[in-house]
């Protein structure tokens, strides 16, 4: 019979000081806006020097777990839908400027989400949702030329959508998914000279919006992402 290697493997200190705050976190004894206890007061509690309370403090707000601002104490965050997908952000932004399939099967996620989320705005959207929609267009419009405001309008049109939702989760991925691939394309966005294309199918999917008409907003979103979508290949132009 094979022996198992049943080692007890001696653990970093620090993963030990993590584990203990996570565990403080997680209980409630530290909650959502909170102050962390000071470097000082955790080395007296655990025991352990300054070195293991920094590495995992910094582990934890990797973790987003807390929040650290330069000279003052941690505060635990408030842990939300958009803390979630924050912390698989970058592993998503380097799978998408790395892999092709994985852009490929982003720009067909993103197909399948939003015409679910564009059926249920037909379905949900208040009126002042569908005049707050109006008004990111028209600053899209205004932003025509600037890159970056730009793009933001147009990511902030799509999370709205999401939004009227009325379920973060969605909202939340709504915006991730934007995020990662605007920012690996950024360069071909402006220049393709497509943005008055892209506002004219904002405003159609707004129109059906209106009308209260699902099956129209779904063709409408489909005739967007799908144009838009020509504009994601890999590699982007100019790496190659």
């Amino acid at each position: 019979m094979t022996q198992h290697d049943e080692r007890i493997v001696r653990r970093k200190l620090s993963d030990e000081v993590f584990d203990r705050l996570r565990g403080l976190i997680a209980s409630g004894e530290f909650g959502p806006g909170d102050l962390m206890p000071s470097e000082r007061d955790l080395m007296e509690r655990f025991g352990v020097g300054r070195p293991a309370i920094r590495e995992a403090m910094q582990a934890l707000h990797n973790m987003g777990l807390i929040v650290v601002s330069h000279g003052e104490r941690a505060r635990v965050s408030e842990l939300t839908a958009r803390t979630m997908f924050k912390q698989i952000d970058v592993v998503a932004r380097m799978l998408v400027s790395t892999t092709p399939e994985t852009l490929d099967q982003l720009k067909d996620t993103r197909r399948f989400y939003e015409r679910g989320l564009v059926r249920l705005a037909a379905e949900r959207a208040t009126d002042a949702d569908l005049d707050e929609l109006e008004e990111i267009i028209n600053r899209q419009e205004s932003h025509f030329g600037d890159q970056r405001l730009f793009i933001a309008d147009d990511i902030a049109f799509h999370r709205k959508i999401a939004a009227i939702s009325g379920n973060p989760m969605l909202e939340a991925m709504s915006e991730s998914m934007l995020n990662w691939l605007f920012e690996y394309h950024t360069e071909m966005l402006i220049w393709t000279g497509k943005e008055r294309i892209t506002l004219s199918e904002h405003r159609a999917i707004l129109d059906c919006l209106r009308q209260r008409d699902m099956e129209a907003a779904e063709k409408a979103m489909i005739v967007h992402i799908d144009r838009s979508g020509t504009l994601y290949s890999y590699p982007p132009q100019g790496r190659r």
